[in-house]
């Protein structure tokens, strides 16, 4: 699933290429929206809130969408062949006379007032790449149920807006904590770190094509999808397993050497080193 610097940077093309400009193609290919036509209308920003994508045009609307684990939003320029997938994955298409906006298999897709946007991204807690972030407030959210595994607080945006499976595996290795350790376990100076080193890694992503947690170039990730090579700081095979709802889509990655508490059993565990979005050679792509 995309996550919040993926989606800052949907919201930066998308922005680049419609904002003040007036759309001449609209076609929203959902039931409710089917007849919905904001032609005419002048796009006024692209803004990202966490996951979610909001452009919002001439008139007090706004085209809410979310990508969910396979939804993407391409830009063409005039005359050029559309390539992000088959017709029938179209889901919307916002064109201006030079660059057209597709996009494909958008599981979330309405039109809605502008006014009215919190209904759709109000639950979300503070925007890592947004101007109400707050790390406090994010903070307080995590601790918010001490018990819960620290894997599973990072996850629910209405704690703090933005973070993924990749990030979540990640910041739970530089914290030296594993996924499954109570939010609450965690050394106050840990926790008081937790927001700060978050939004770190989500801006130092936000403009680069390939992720990066290390800082070292070829090895960009430290456990996401690494499993089962050696942990890039001691040498321990790294681990994999579900977490939470169970899904193959969400697997969590650590090291059981250099982050402590607890964990699944090996037996219990997922091995081998592919993921969706992972590869065993590279960072994982883009789309994760």
């Amino acid at each position: 699933m995309p996550e919040g610097d993926t989606v800052w940077q949907a919201a930066s093309r998308l922005h680049a290429a419609l904002a003040g400009k007036v759309l001449t193609r609209s076609d929203l290919r959902v039931p409710r929206f089917a007849t919905a036509d904001l032609t005419g209308r002048t796009v006024l920003d692209v803004t990202p809130r966490g996951k979610h994508l909001l452009t919002r045009v001439e008139g007090g609307l706004t085209v809410h969408s979310h990508l969910r684990m396979d939804g993407s939003w391409r830009i063409y320029k005039a005359g050029e062949r559309w390539t992000g997938g088959p017709e029938h994955q179209i889901r919307a298409i916002l064109g201006t006379a030079d660059r057209t906006a597709v996009g494909y298999r958008l599981p979330v897709l309405e039109l809605l007032r502008t006014a009215d946007e919190d209904r759709a991204v109000g639950h979300l807690g503070p925007d890592l790449l947004g101007p109400d972030w707050d790390a406090d407030r994010a903070l307080a959210n995590l601790l918010a149920d001490p018990a819960r595994p620290l894997g599973e607080a990072l996850l629910d945006q209405r704690n703090l807006a933005g973070i993924g499976n990749v990030f979540k595996s990640e910041l739970c290795f530089l914290l030296g904590a594993t996924p499954w350790l109570p939010v609450g376990a965690l050394p106050a100076d840990r926790a008081a770190q937790l927001p700060v080193l978050a939004k770190k890694l989500l801006e130092a992503n936000r403009e680069r094509p390939v992720r990066s947690t290390t800082g070292r170039r070829g090895q960009g990730l430290y456990v996401y999808g690494r499993a089962p090579r050696p942990c890039l700081r001691c040498g321990t095979p790294v681990r994999i397993a579900d977490q939470g709802d169970g899904s193959r889509d969400r697997p969590t990655y650590w090291c059981p050497r250099c982050q402590t508490g607890p964990a699944p059993a090996p037996a219990a565990s997922r091995s081998g080193p592919r993921t969706r979005g992972a590869h065993p050679t590279k960072a994982p792509h883009r789309s994760d």
